[in-house]
């Protein structure tokens, strides 16, 4: 019998390691599902380069890659010093100044990019440099001067990265770099945005609407990383269509302790309802400049895998670091490790009622199915790729393999725990023809054998967007072909 492939999916950042000859076509061949192309790094022109080539190596390797457009967003930074670092003390006074005018950073002062910073800040607030490496205590406000106290000794150096302890700074989330980047994305047919900072459905909604006008039909991904966004998660869910786990603003905002139980929760909120979710940041930091990763990322990594993440995400690993493929490797392997280990067992009583669309429900009924008869794989033909999502929410033993004609929706897809696209156009054939095609497909290609069964999910009339509304129980006869067990 044909192995289960690997179900978690994998996105790596692509960079300056990832350029050089050879190395986008070993990562895509490591196991790489999703790029990231991150827009805070490099001008428009180097990524639709880079889009450019990851099209050209996935064609080359045989793999369905999605690319995603992750945008800057409002990041606050600090400007440049004069000499380009400074060492604080604790108990230090050292100002921070909302001007364009700000002189060169000392040890006295630096500018910072948000103008509107000193109404967002008062005294006794606690502002976080670098990732909160080095903390400052907001003492007083003057102006567009903001007074602060060192808090611990520390090296501050240009354009670092300012965040403000429990959050509760009103800047929105897309600046018009990001809506001009928008139309980059759409240009370079990303098949997924991310919008960073996002406080609100309303900042999804917005992104949405630009994207739209823009011609792009990218999923959207909010990326949780504001403390806002944690008192908001369920309408930011539900106004997306992927979710990330931005640990590593998230963390500096609401502490590192509340970070478990907070990627638990948005894993959780992400699922129950029905949306993607990926679990990223410092995944496998150690990996920048070691062939092997440490034990406790091995855990981290294993951990988000048994929580139900859907991908997991290389940034600095693969963007920048000395083992960009080895990383990708050791990802894999430790998702496969993680999902043999998983005792799965899928609670149908939690699962939602009053369904409204006949796919959902189709859904549904496959799963169970699957669960109390033991089938080798699902088949699920679809258009926009929805009736993937939906079968790959209840977490089955099973392969779902997503057949569809769209270059886009198979892109997006690829995404999806246990969803594994498949190019296949189905204009011209009845919903039984088009089961014996797939099943022999998969039987061809060593995915299914004689006397395997597998559940075909399709509608009556193909080529529809949400029509999904029939299920067979087909079972791999002595050629190949499908013969029919059951229809519902």
């Amino acid at each position: 019998m044909p192995a289960n492939p690997r179900r978690t999916k994998i996105l790596a950042t692509l960079g300056p390691a990832t350029d050089p000859p050879g190395v986008l076509d070993a990562l895509l061949t490591a196991g790489v599902d999703v790029v990231r192309l991150n827009f805070s790094h490099g001008d428009p022109s180097s990524q639709i380069a880079r889009a450019t080539a990851v099209r050209e190596a996935a064609q080359r390797v045989g793999v369905e890659v999605g690319i995603l457009a992750d945008l800057p967003g409002p990041k606050i930074r600090i400007e440049r010093f004069a000499d380009g670092k400074v060492l604080l003390k604790a108990g230090d006074r050292f100002d921070l100044v909302a001007s364009v005018d700000a002189p060169p950073g000392s040890l006295r002062e630096v500018g910072v990019s948000y103008l509107g910073l000193p109404n967002d800040v008062e005294p006794g607030d606690v502002l976080l440099l670098d990732d909160g490496l080095l903390q400052l205590r907001v003492d007083a406000v003057e102006g567009q001067r903001i007074v602060n106290t060192v808090l611990n000794d520390g090296a501050l150096s240009d354009r670092k990265g300012l965040n403000k302890q429990g959050g509760g700074l009103s800047l929105g989330a897309l600046t018009e770099r990001d809506k001009e980047l928008i139309a980059v994305a759409a240009e370079l047919g990303a098949d997924f945005i991310a919008v960073s900072f996002c406080r609100n459905a309303e900042d999804m909604n917005e992104a949405r609407r630009i994207a739209r006008a823009a011609g792009s039909d990218a999923a959207l991904v909010s990326k949780i990383e504001r403390a806002e966004a944690i008192e908001n998660l369920a309408e930011i869910v539900e106004a997306s269509d992927v979710v990330m786990v931005a640990r590593g603003d998230l963390g500096v905002e609401i502490g590192d302790a509340e970070l478990p139980g907070l990627q638990k929760k948005i894993i959780r909120e992400s699922l129950a309802r029905n949306r993607v979710v990926i679990t990223a940041t410092q995944m496998l930091q150690s990996m920048v400049d070691s062939p092997i990763p440490t034990r406790a990322e091995v855990l981290d990594v294993a951990n988000a895998v048994i929580d139900g993440t859907d991908a997991v995400m290389l940034s600095q690993e693969s963007a920048a670091g000395r083992y960009p493929v080895k990383a990708v490797e050791a990802m894999a392997r430790i998702c496969l490790g993680a999902e043999r280990q998983f005792d799965h067992d899928t609670d149908f009583e939690a699962a939602p009622r009053n369904l409204e669309r006949a796919d959902q429900a189709i859904a549904m009924a496959a799963m169970f199915v699957s669960e109390h008869i033991g089938v080798r794989a699902i088949v699920a033909m679809t258009e926009s790729g929805g009736t993937a999502r939906f079968l790959s929410r209840f977490r089955s033993n099973s392969p779902i393999y997503a057949f569809s004609r769209h270059d886009g929706a198979r892109r997006r897809m690829a995404l999806m725990r246990d969803v594994y696209p498949i190019d296949f156009d189905s204009r011209g054939l009845a919903s039984r023809d088009a089961a014996r095609s797939a099943v022999k497909q998969l039987f061809d290609t060593g995915k299914l054998a004689i006397g395997e069964r597998v559940i075909f999910t399709s509608g009556d009339t193909m080529e529809q967007h949400g029509a999904t509304n029939t299920l067979r129980l087909l079972q791999v006869g002595a050629s190949g072909c499908a013969e029919g067990l059951g229809e519902l």
